[in-house]
């Protein structure tokens, strides 16, 4: 055990930010560089040791948390860096991304506040790369076997190195020109620097991973193609479309989805723009979504200088305790204040889009919406609450419904679907085809980064042993587990 009384004589503190009028000025991580090393080892002290570490539950990928917590009190980096990589690819990734269902799930936060697990996590992978603790680890023979993985976002980079590392021959294939997927595009710079990524993809090249980008499944390159070239294939291509908002005045100028507008501020910062094509600078923004995409959309609005942020949320604000019906160690609902939500603009809960009004142009110059409220299971509308408000950037992060099936990619496979739309598996993460497996969101639908690392990892233990005949890969979760709810 770590610190036996740590977690009574020990309070809970958090990374530190940087001071708003500062951040927003940049595109750099919102954190203090170096904050969390001088308190991590007293944070990490605090974990109880308990004797059913629930925390271990509450995360997919059944991190050692509380082996790892007890190396960072005492400072062995090397082995707590050994032991967070025992379950986890990429913990930088998670420890900056994921919105820690370990941390609800803490025994400590039964009755006080939970054991900073994230911050542990980020300290611990960051403190590895600059020590030198993550070392590439390539096969000691290869398998003689070849993998192709469509898709580089977590889920696919997950099942490519620890293929890679069971000795096959892995190509990883990517439609953008960069690798990472939804990380790269997806992510602000602000939430996670993009040398994360690219020191990872550096690390798997010279494991032996191959990456190949602008090539996309089923439109460049057709499926059948991949099949007679390799022994096995994951589809690992997400669940990319994005929940559409049919609404009159939907066509306007200036109403993007979010993975229109969010992917062209970071190719500003890839070096592929000077000011992005589409950019909130000196207009009034409304971002529909109130999740983490939608978060994404107003830190970057702030960014770019927008007059006004208003975020819409169609739901009613959460409660900032837990309700009773979501107890411990279940992931509740609570009220979130993100770095972007700190920086300033508006934040409307229980209203709905009704229509968007333009000006001679085409252009979107206002949204009106309507307050509703649930009645006998109902989202109604609430009569005379209508209202006008300016919007000339709409941003639409309400989320995404399934993969994508423009590209021919799922016909051309011939792949099955199940009755919500993601490619159907069966327990080792196949599909109905013979050769070709299915990881991450394309299979679950749209869930978190360490769902969909847990994923690639156990479906790289299907592809494996149908490959060899058995494995040694571990496999976390099964496609039927789901989030720790009620």
């Amino acid at each position: 055990m770590a610190d036996p009384k740590g977690f009574l004589t020990t309070g809970r503190e958090v990374a530190e930010t940087r001071p708003v009028e500062e951040r927003v000025k940049d595109w750099n991580e919102v954190y203090v560089p170096g904050s969390l090393l001088p308190i991590i080892s007293k944070q990490a002290g605090r974990c109880m040791d308990c004797g059913i570490p629930f925390c271990h539950d509450g995360c997919p990928l059944g991190n050692l948390i509380p082996e790892w917590n007890d190396y960072a009190y005492r400072e062995d980096w090397a082995a707590a860096s050994e032991r967070l990589h025992a379950t986890n690819n990429f913990p930088e990734f998670t420890g900056r991304l994921c919105p820690a269902p370990c941390e609800a799930a803490c025994v400590l936060g039964i009755n006080q506040p939970a054991v900073t697990i994230k911050n542990v996590e980020v300290s611990i992978i960051d403190k590895a790369w600059d020590t030198g603790d993550v070392t590439p680890q390539p096969p000691e023979r290869l398998s003689g076997k070849t993998v192709a993985v469509i898709g580089s976002g977590p889920a696919g980079l997950a099942a490519a190195q620890q293929l890679t590392r069971a000795g096959h021959t892995v190509v990883v294939y990517e439609r953008a020109d960069r690798i990472g997927g939804l990380l790269r595009y997806g992510i602000p710079e602000f939430k996670m620097e993009k040398v994360h990524i690219n020191r990872r993809i550096e690390q798997m090249r010279a494991e032996g991973t191959k990456f190949r980008t602008e090539v996309e499944i089923g439109r460049d390159m057709p499926a059948d193609a991949l099949r007679r070239r390799y022994d096995a294939v994951v589809v690992a291509a997400g669940a990319t479309v994005s929940r559409d908002l049919p609404v009159p005045g939907r066509e306007l100028n200036g109403i993007h989805f979010a993975m229109e507008y969010l992917p062209l501020a970071n190719k500003v910062q890839e070096g592929d723009f000077v000011a992005p094509p589409i950019t909130a600078a000196g207009k009034h923004v409304v971002v529909i979504g109130g999740g983490d995409t939608g978060a994404d959309c107003v830190g970057t609005a702030h960014r770019q200088g927008a007059a006004s942020v208003t975020q819409l949320e169609i739901m009613p604000r959460p409660g900032e305790e837990r309700n009773a019906n979501q107890p411990w160690p279940t992931f509740p609902m609570l009220y979130k204040v993100t770095s972007a939500h700190e920086e300033g603009g508006e934040r409307v809960y229980s209203v709905s889009t009704t229509h968007f009004e333009g000006d001679e142009d085409g252009n979107v110059q206002a949204l009106h919406l309507v307050e509703v409220a649930f009645e006998d299971g109902k989202l109604v509308q609430k009569p005379g609450t209508e209202r006008r408000i300016p919007a000339q950037l709409v941003t639409l992060a309400m989320g995404f419904t399934g993969i994508d099936r423009s590209n021919g990619l799922v016909e051309q496979f011939g792949l099955d679907l199940d009755e919500r739309g993601n490619v159907a598996r069966d327990a080792d993460f196949a599909t109905n085809v013979d050769g070709v497996f299915v990881a991450g969101d394309a299979g679950r639908g749209q869930s978190l980064i360490v769902w969909a690392i847990a994923e690639g990892r156990s479906a790289a233990r299907g592809v494996d042993r149908y490959l060899t005949g058995a494995s040694a890969l571990p496999a976390p979760i099964r496609p039927t587990d789901r989030a720790l709810t009620v």
